[in-house]
């Protein structure tokens, strides 16, 4: 996949990622994702956009200060 930043290519990775809620804020670890080699852009496939999108909907009606979630367990 390239980049669509720079059009360098990417690779397979995870990443982490820290969300700001409004009352509180929502971390999601192990997000699979494409990273580019060259200016460290991070991509997300549309079922993974998906995904996250639900988690927010879910972690939003019971969200504390602060939820961490691990992608890989509930995806």
């Amino acid at each position: 996949m390239k980049c669509m930043k720079c059009g360098c290519e990417s690779y397979k990775s995870t990443t982490c990622e820290a969300i700001d809620m409004g009352y509180g804020l929502l971390v999601i670890r192990n997000i699979p994702c494409f990273k580019c080699k060259e200016c460290d852009e991070i991509m997300y496939m549309g079922d993974v956009v998906q995904k996250i999108e639900k988690i927010k909907e879910i972690v939003e009606k019971r969200l504390e200060d602060l939820t961490v979630i691990d992608y890989e367990k509930v995806a």
